[in-house]
């Protein structure tokens, strides 16, 4: 009985927010324009949070073949997630988690009763089953007040055909097994300018600590705690958002940001062919269509940098290094701090990967990585998130920084 009132709760919240998500988005459509009208506020957004419509300029990374696309506005947001409204789970089947969920513990200074230990098979998809179990034990240990997760393994990421984010989020959506890109359920979270997600929207957003070992699971969340506050565009910092021959793989490229100087702030916004490519300096934003992005050693990673590439399988984080389709942690390895891949064959709808101006729009105003990525994904059933979730570089300073 206690099980049924507290998913009765959780889906009485749900449907409540999505009275507010219609009023304040409107439902996503298929379209471009649909994506265009969710991404309009709630509220008058702050002056970091608009993207001016006329290019600037920005040398020859300025001239990208796409068009520029139309000005969006996102909300502004309302506070942000922080260590005090985090939880961590651990499985204490994986000495990977183990140790990785213990150092960020430790390091974040999060609360010992937002920590819940649970056992989960180590491979990387659990049956509907077992993530049904899991996702009960959850919900049963984690206190209320927790706003957002982070999970402390590489595997499991998926449930079946979902991300294992998503469906802690949005539930299990065995349709996407059933059809091969079928449209996954709207979240709630897109376009969400506030921080009490869970209070607000019934929904955890989470993130995975993945990394190929623990030492680069360290230096990951050594790189999240580097960002905060860091403000990276006082010494000047870029976006780079990056088109390439493959028309399949570049559909954003229609939404991705005009060229040019990103509000007051001393952030270059750059557009650019993946043929191309000048070095890329104080990098903070790497978005691309490229399987396998050659180079990123050579990049020069911002701390708190997000980087992800539109393609098939790049939230296979189990994938060998040298496979046809890179992972989404090989951008990790390289030196970013957080990033998003699908599990499963997702065509290329543009609702199930970042939006390019809501997540950097969102980032820019101070949300963490967490929020940003989970705030530009409208359908993010097969889309896993990874990295270092409170990672915040435009975050305000502490006072006694």
């Amino acid at each position: 009985m206690a099980k049924l009132k507290l998913k009765a709760w959780r889906w009485q919240k749900r449907l409540a927010a999505v009275a507010h998500h219609i009023v304040q988005c409107g439902l996503l459509m298929g379209a471009l324009s649909g994506l265009s009208a969710l991404a309009q506020p709630a509220a008058e957004p702050s002056p970091a949070a608009s993207i001016a419509s006329a290019p600037t300029g920005a040398g020859p990374a300025a001239s990208a073949a796409a068009p520029q696309p139309p000005a969006i506005r996102v909300g502004r947001i309302r506070g942000r997630i922080t260590a005090e409204d985090l939880g961590v789970v651990i499985n204490t089947a994986d000495p990977y988690s183990v140790a990785v969920g213990e150092y960020y513990v430790r390091r974040r200074g999060i609360a010992p009763e937002n920590v819940v230990r649970l056992s989960l098979p180590v491979r990387a998809r659990l049956t509907a089953a077992e993530f049904e179990a899991f996702n009960d034990a959850l919900h049963a240990q984690m206190p209320a007040g927790v706003q957002g997760l982070a999970l402390a393994w590489r595997e499991p990421y998926a449930v079946e055909c979902n991300s294992i984010t998503s469906a802690i989020a949005l539930g299990f959506q065995p349709r996407l097994c059933e059809q091969t890109c079928a449209p996954s359920r709207t979240s709630l979270y897109f376009n969400y300018p506030g921080a009490r997600p869970y209070t607000e929207l019934g929904l955890w957003p989470s993130m995975l600590l993945a990394a190929r070992n623990v030492a680069a699971a360290e230096a990951l969340i050594e790189r999240g705690i580097a960002s905060d506050g860091s403000q990276p565009s006082e010494a000047g910092a870029n976006a780079w958002f990056v088109s390439t021959p493959d028309g399949a793989r570049s559909v954003r490229a229609a939404l991705f940001p005009p060229a040019g100087r990103l509000g007051q702030l001393n952030l270059d916004v750059k557009r650019a062919s993946s043929q191309d490519l000048p070095p890329l300096k104080r990098t903070l934003v790497y978005e691309t269509g490229l399987t396998r992005v050659d180079g990123l050693t050579a990049v020069d990673w911002l701390p708190g940098a997000l980087a992800d590439h539109l393609t098939s399988f790049g939230g296979l984080l189990d994938a060998p290094v040298t496979g046809g389709q890179m992972s989404a942690v090989d951008w990790l390895e390289a030196g970013a701090t957080a990033s998003y891949g699908t599990v499963t064959e997702p065509c290329n709808h543009l609702q199930k990967f970042p939006h390019p101006q809501v997540l950097l729009l969102y980032y820019a105003q101070g949300s963490t990585a967490l929020e940003a990525y989970w705030r530009s994904v409208a359908w993010p059933g097969q889309g896993v998130f990874i990295g270092e979730p409170l990672a915040a570089p435009f975050a305000a300073r502490k006072q006694n920084d």
